[in-house]
């Protein structure tokens, strides 16, 4: 008797320490039905009949069923390969082929012409074959696979290897069906047709299948030969049903697991969206009653208390609620929402009100259009605080894209590109918030001079993309010559802003949002210049731009260590999984000098 079921038991039993690796519960199946075909899943019993007079009886039956004339005289079978690995002792390696009937024929009588069958359709991924099409006998050909009660198929075709699964098909129920010529077919002969179907689902079945498949990259075939003749590890039959139990009572027990946890997390996500909805709230209506409210923003307010305490309350609790990664991005829009609503940091009322900062640069935009004769300076009337949709802190204001900005951009030119020289910057070097130097273009120093006549981006400016993607952006941070390409806008304010507050800002998702509500388009939405210039920007004092600024950094720097832990744990968990899995599959005589060093 072999040690395995007792090494599959300590995996299980480790279960919530590996149970936060992302895959846990696939590769625990892909265990379960690695150890069920190696004979370590359940002990071995010295009563059984031993798989050796299991083949004799198959041998002895199907030469009976060819000199009855039920079955056509099989192939020769060709000799097995190198064992794949090594089996228990009252096991033999055999071949599909060897115990059952492949492939079996369409031999109806001609009672049943007028008779309506089931069809079994490709439709299940794991074990039955659960929906049928019937059609008349009369459309079944002689000739045709025949797919009947207790018979098990595999789908030859892609996707059925290339994913890492297999379709396999058993149960057809009635008695008489029919297969495709995409199936192949056996008909076991004493053996557990269960027991054939997990050896077609196991991982060493599908990935020595792999690279065995034939035809085009589209259209990749299992092969008859693979199929038919692969190695299959035989135990005796009592034992084939108590490995089915077993894998049946641990598929179920996986699928408990995966439950558990799905609802763990479903809980989990909840906390966090309403921690984070409490966060995110509308400010109440002027007049609305603070114990009934959300999170008002009037400093020394009731309404400003319980923000404060909303806020205590989310960050204490979100440590644990966060328990993947990907979590952490609902966290850091979080974020952003409170800095561009003024909701991050608290207003100072020392601060140069941020009407004087519009003033300056509106001065700042008026000296440069009567120096530089720039047609597309344009003195545009400032937008409304209405016009953001948004409540913002007394002391902030409002102004336009157009009033802020000088945008230099080339839509709709591209220009000839070479294998070096100047860096091209694209759409695709813009990311939200920040600028990824890859993939690099280039072009020649003699179109430089000839391309970059609308201005020249500086340390600071803001890179923003019209479309595919829409609205990323960016700080520039390249110092040396560079050239813009097209869906690519450089905003370039007309005098000192932080424009790292207002990168923030266009991150969020009321900037978003706006934006792509002015944007057109379906599959690829876009936004035009002339759409763009006349939205609204939240704009603070200039000192509290700096300290918003300040608080964000903090604040996704705590966001990068969480996901970082987080991103430890998940791979400690899976490298702790790797190594119960390894211990379990390895021959006890390996585990044994492993012990012994």
């Amino acid at each position: 008797m072999n040690d395995g079921p007792m090494n599959a038991e300590r995996l299980l039993s480790a279960y919530e320490k590996i149970a936060d690796a992302p895959d846990a519960i696939a590769r625990l199946r892909r265990f379960v039905l690695d150890l069920a075909v190696r004979g370590k899943l359940v002990p071995q019993d010295a009563n059984d009949e031993p798989a050796s007079e299991l083949l004799k009886r198959i041998a002895k039956e199907k030469a009976r069923l060819v000199k009855a004339g039920e079955i056509r005289k099989p192939k020769a079978i060709p000799a097995l390969p190198e064992p794949p690995f090594p089996i228990p002792s009252n096991w033999r390696w055999s071949q599909l082929a060897e115990i059952g009937v492949l492939s079996p024929r369409n031999e109806a009588p001609d009672t049943l012409e007028a008779s309506f069958v089931p069809m079994p359709l490709i439709a299940a991924e794991y074990g039955v074959a659960n929906q049928h099409e019937i059609r008349p006998w009369g459309e079944i050909k002689k000739g045709y696979t025949h797919f009947a009660e207790g018979d098990v198929g595999l789908a030859k075709i892609t996707p059925c290897f290339e994913n890492g699964k297999s379709t396999v098909f058993r149960n057809l129920t009635g008695g008489i069906g029919t297969g495709t010529t995409e199936l192949h077919i056996v008909r076991p002969l004493f053996v557990d047709q269960d027991y054939i179907l997990l050896f077609l689902k196991s991982p060493h079945f599908i990935e020595t299948g792999i690279p065995r498949m034939t035809g085009t990259a589209g259209q990749k075939r299992v092969p008859t030969e693979y199929f038919a003749h692969s190695p299959f590890p035989l135990p005796p039959l009592a034992e084939q049903h108590r490995i089915v139990a077993k894998v049946d009572a641990l598929m179920g027990l996986c699928d408990r697991l995966k439950t558990a946890r799905e609802q763990r997390e479903t809980v989990r996500d909840r906390l966090a969206a309403a921690s984070l909805a409490r966060l995110n709230a509308p400010d109440p209506e002027p007049g609305a009653d603070p114990a009934k409210v959300g999170t008002g923003f009037a400093s020394g307010s009731a309404t400003n208390e319980k923000f404060q305490a909303d806020a205590r309350f989310a960050l204490d609790a979100l440590p644990a609620l966060t328990t993947r990664p990907d979590q952490i991005k609902a966290l850091r829009q979080t974020i952003l929402n409170l800095a561009v609503r003024g909701k991050l940091v608290p207003q100072d009322p020392n601060d140069e009100p941020a009407s004087e900062l519009l003033k300056r640069i509106a001065r700042a935009k008026a000296e440069r259009k009567k120096k530089t004769g720039d047609a597309r300076i344009k003195i545009e009337p400032d937008p409304t605080p209405d016009e953001l949709n948004m409540p913002i802190p007394v002391e902030w204001a409002v102004q336009s894209f157009e009033n802020l900005f000088l945008f230099i951009d080339y839509r709709g030119n591209t220009p000839p590109k070479t294998d070096e020289g100047i860096p091209l910057i694209t759409a695709k070097n813009i990311r939200m918030g920040y600028l990824n130097r890859e993939p690099r273009e280039f072009i020649s120093k003699a179109t430089f001079k000839t391309w970059m006549t609308r201005g020249f981006p500086e340390i600071g400016d803001l890179f923003f993309t019209t479309e595919a993607p829409l609205a990323n952006v960016c700080l520039n941070d390249i110092e040396e010559p560079f050239a813009l390409a097209q869906r690519a806008i450089c905003f370039q304010p007309y005098a000192k802003i932080d424009t790292k507050f207002l990168m923030f800002a266009l991150m969020s998702d009321v900037m978003q949002s706006l934006i792509d509500k002015h944007a057109t388009g379906m599959t690829a939405k876009g936004i035009k210049a002339a759409k763009l210039k006349p939205l609204p920007i939240p704009i603070p004092p200039l000192a509290e731009q700096h300290r918003i600024v300040a608080k964000v950094d903090e604040l996704m720097a705590l966001c990068d260590r969480l996901e970082a832990s987080l991103t430890a744990t998940a791979a400690t968990s899976r490298r702790l999984l790797d190594a119960l899995l390894a211990e379990a599959l390895a021959p006890a005589e390996d585990r044994e000098m492993e012990a012994a060093e």
